[in-house]
């Protein structure tokens, strides 16, 4: 609907044109130039400015002589279009917008005396298809209306990305790409070289207009950085406003300066920067003043010097230059007369007034153009051209394939074709709409759905040579192709300058971007990553945790696997400890030599042999399990290490009770009436008692390995960067039962073997009892609070240290004496000792402490 309205609106601006022109003149002329053929294919070209600029403008002449070479060129092909010839209808829109529109509407009404319809408005249409507009403004204009006619247009010069609306504009194409495509390489360039922080400056017209709003959007979306101010250049002359903008562009701390306008706009800022003496910019310059000569002047390249642009893709048209010398066969037409007199300076007859009178030249039409120096004969960076060369001959392509329809296999209603006698130029759109050919410079011309073409530019540098000349050379491609996307390729060995413009250095690896408040996004901070955490990218805005087992480097730049910790044999501690077991075990196995060498002596069968013997085994083992303790926790270590512990201590004290409740029996025994008392205690009750007491230990490690046994753990609650291995001891009850257990049993001996501290001298082990005890409850009891206040390795060395303290202190205190009398008896009086072996001897040996009695039929030899 709001297209419908806009061209209403413009129909209405032009029959008011219309009724002005005819009563101020009676015809409004345009400026145009014809050649007939079957089929017309019309052009808008800038051959006049209308200020500012030189009146005549040789490149646009050049762009509008380069369509006439190409439909010349088709005409001379036999296998295009044969049997039909191509004519045009060349007009120049003078950069005026009520002019390019006039003759748009001209070339599709067929209101121009040249355009010759049959009576009945039969036959081929004024035009099929028309190339232009330069401008994005004057294009949207004159789609809005033309659309309605569905007569196709190909510019070759229009970039405003709102041109690709198919709905607004469903009869437009063009063989340069959007700026959509443009804005995107723009970006592409930014992020190579780093450039975070930059200004933006637009014409403001649609062109400007459009670039603006897509930049800020895909500049964020694409993290290409972002602006520092956005300006916007006016029309026509406001020194005010320019002096406003330069002022700003000055003060910015981005020395990178993006615009997309008209050269005519960069010719009116860059005086001001002259003016002001704005030097140390960065210029981007937009494919609309890239290749503008003008600009490329001694004066401007101290400002210029280095600047980067996005050009038109450059093509070779062979054949082109011959063509433009001869032009003098066109000299009818009155564009050609004027450039033919801008060229050599001269004027054709009639002259004007007083022109010969002041040395005025006359012209004759045999002037050479080889002779002279024009800019219209430098064919050698043709860019805008190639695009008109292409648009040509993608309407030449659209019309062959028409032509080549076979009837009743067409795609128009009934399978029909279109023809030459009634060709309608929606019929000629639908097959623009499928061209694809390659030109013979080697690039695909086709369309997508939008009507634009496969988008590709070069990448220019601006060089000031030190001769003080300029050198405008191509550094790169950005092109976007079906099989690998967007793509930029440059050659930075080529380029002029070594240019950086961020507001923040970037952030690398190992850091994060933290915004500053009130700031634009380009400005931040670069923090330093937590630990554990990481990011290995430059300018990250979060960074990544490590993995479970990983933790960040000291440069949190990458994770590195956790160290992991447990009791081992290789640290200090580790070793200790497993010396101390190892050196408690051998001195088990000594003591145990001495007492099973000395089996027979009295000091070895007074003392109960049997239980002291499962005693010193009991405290092997107990050394031995706490091995079990050191190294890395696996499944069967986890499980083994608390009940070998226990059933290891259980076994002992058990043996320690059972031997402390025989002493007791004994002196009961000793006195009238008591030897009742010892038939309970003979040796298969003890050896039963010492038995079922370790059986109920033995039963409740089975009842906890079973229910809930304990297993290695990797535990990261210790340490954030550190792994600690671990048993869990899977249920704390049944631990707890089983220490309570042991610590029950040696209450028990302690308790009985204080009340027999008093006896006789004769039965005087229950003192070394009663110290072994206390040493054992006292260092279980300092455990507890040790091993739960004791993280990682460390509760495993309490708990291996209290195993070794205890073992240590029950085999010092049981058996230190004892070696120490039978090796003192030994070196002393081996002979008393010799003849005390024999049960029915009366002897008496006193030797320190301790006095043994043996006498007839007291016993065994099991008690005392």
């Amino acid at each position: 609907m709001c297209a419908f309205l806009d061209a209403l609106f413009f129909l209405y601006v032009y029959l008011n044109l219309l009724t002005s022109s005819f009563f101020l003149s009676e015809r409004f002329y345009l400026n145009g130039i014809h050649k007939p053929g079957d089929v017309v294919l019309g052009g808008l070209f800038e051959v006049h400015y209308t200020s500012l600029f030189p009146e005549f403008d040789p490149p646009g002449f050049r762009h509008a002589m380069t369509m006439a070479f190409a439909v010349d060129e088709i005409n001379r092909n036999s296998n295009m279009l044969p049997n039909v010839t191509l004519g045009y209808s060349l007009y120049d829109n003078c950069a005026t917008l009520v002019i390019g529109f006039s003759a748009a509407l001209s070339m599709a009404t067929g209101r121009e005396e040249h355009f010759l319809l049959q009576e009945n408005c039969s036959g081929t249409p004024p035009v099929v298809g028309i190339v232009g507009d330069s401008f994005s403004t004057f294009s949207i204009a004159t789609s809005d209306v033309i659309g309605l006619f569905k007569l196709p247009i190909v510019s070759y010069f229009a970039t405003c990305s709102c041109l690709s609306d198919r709905q607004r504009f469903p009869s437009f194409f063009r063989t340069i790409p959007s700026d959509a495509f443009q804005v995107r390489a723009m970006i592409h360039i930014l992020k190579h070289f780093g450039w975070t922080w930059t200004g933006l400056l637009v014409s403001d017209d649609d062109y400007g207009l459009h670039v603006a709003r897509s930049f800020q959007s895909d500049l964020t979306h694409f993290g290409g950085g972002c602006l520092a101010y956005t300006e916007i250049l006016p029309w026509g002359d406001n020194p005010a406003e320019l002096r406003r903008i330069v002022e700003v562009i000055k003060k910015s701390t981005a020395h990178v300066v993006i615009v997309f306008a008209h050269q005519i706009h960069m010719i009116q800022i860059m005086e001001e920067v002259v003016r002001q003496n704005v030097t140390g910019l960065q210029w981007i310059a937009s494919e609309a003043w890239t290749s503008a000569t003008v600009l490329q002047t001694p004066r401007l390249m101290p400002y210029l010097g280095g600047t980067l642009g996005i050009a038109i893709r450059r093509g070779e048209i062979p054949g082109l230059r011959d063509f433009l010398l001869q032009i003098h066969f066109l000299l009818n037409s009155c564009q050609v007369t004027k450039f033919w007199e801008h060229t050599f300076q001269c004027k054709f007859a009639p002259p004007p007034a007083g022109w010969v009178e002041a040395g005025g030249a006359l012209c004759t039409g045999q002037e050479d153009l080889e002779n002279v120096e024009t800019e219209f004969m430098d064919i050698s960076n043709l860019r805008p051209e190639y695009n008109v060369y292409k648009a040509v001959y993608a309407l030449a392509y659209a019309l062959h394939d028409m032509l080549q329809c076979e009837p009743g296999r067409g795609p128009f209603s009934g399978h029909s074709c279109g023809n030459l006698q009634r060709l309608e130029p929606w019929q000629l759109m639908h097959y623009l709409e499928k061209v694809n050919f390659t030109t013979s410079f080697g690039d695909q011309v086709s369309f997508d759905e939008n009507g634009d073409a496969l988008p590709i530019y070069d990448i220019m540098n601006w060089l000031w040579l030190p001769d003080g000349k300029t050198k405008v050379q191509s550094v790169g491609v950005v092109k976007r192709s079906a099989s690998k996307g967007e793509e930029l390729t440059l050659d930075e060995d080529k380029i002029y300058w070594n240019f950086e413009s961020v507001c923040s250095e970037s952030c690398p690896p190992g850091t994060r971007i933290a915004r500053r408040k009130g700031q634009p996004v380009c400005c931040f901070d670069c923090v330093p990553c937590s630990e554990g955490m990481f990011s290995n990218e430059t300018d990250t805005t979060e960074c990544i945790r490590c993995p479970e087992d990983f933790w960040s480097s000291p440069q949190r730049d990458h994770c590195v696997p956790k160290k992991t910790e447990f009791l081992s044999y290789h640290e200090p501690l580790g070793i200790c400890l497993t010396t101390a077991s190892l050196l408690g075990t051998f001195i088990c196995a000594v003591v145990l030599g001495i007492f099973i060498y000395h089996r027979n002596t009295p000091m070895v069968r007074a003392n109960n042999s049997e239980l002291s013997f499962l005693i010193l085994l009991s405290l092997k083992l107990c050394f031995l399990c706490s091995l079990l303790f050191i190294g890395r926790p696996q499944l069967w270590t986890c499980q083994l290490r608390h009940a070998a512990f226990g059933i290891s201590f259980v076994l002992c004290v058990s043996c320690i009770l059972v031997k402390t409740m025989v002493v007791l029996a004994v002196f009961k025994a000793s006195k009238p009436g008591g030897g009742a008392t010892l038939k309970w205690f003979g040796a298969v009750q003890q050896r039963g008692t010492v038995l079922a007491l370790t059986l109920i230990q033995a039963a409740i490690c089975t009842v906890w390995i079973v229910s809930a046994s304990p297993a290695p753990h990797k535990n990261t609650q210790y340490h954030n960067d550190k792994i600690v291995y671990e048993c869990v001891v899977g249920s704390t009850v049944g631990f707890a039962v089983l220490l309570g257990y042991i610590g029950l049993l040696a209450t028990l001996s302690f308790l009985l073997a204080f009340l027999a501290r008093n006896l006789p001298d004769n039965f005087n082990e229950a003192k070394l009892i009663t110290f072994s005890m206390l040493i054992f409850c006292a260092v279980w009891v300092a455990f507890v609070p040790a091993y739960i206040n004791s993280p990682g390795k460390y509760a495993d060395a309490v708990e291996v240290f209290a195993i070794l303290a205890s073992s240590f202190g029950l085999l010092v205190s049981l058996f230190g004496p004892k070696c120490y009398i039978i090796l003192r008896w030994r070196c002393v009086k081996p002979v008393s000792l010799s003849r005390c072996v024999s049960p029915s001897q009366n002897c008496s040996v006193r030797s320190g402490p301790v006095m043994v009695r043996t006498r007839s039929g007291s016993g065994s030899g099991h008690h005392g």
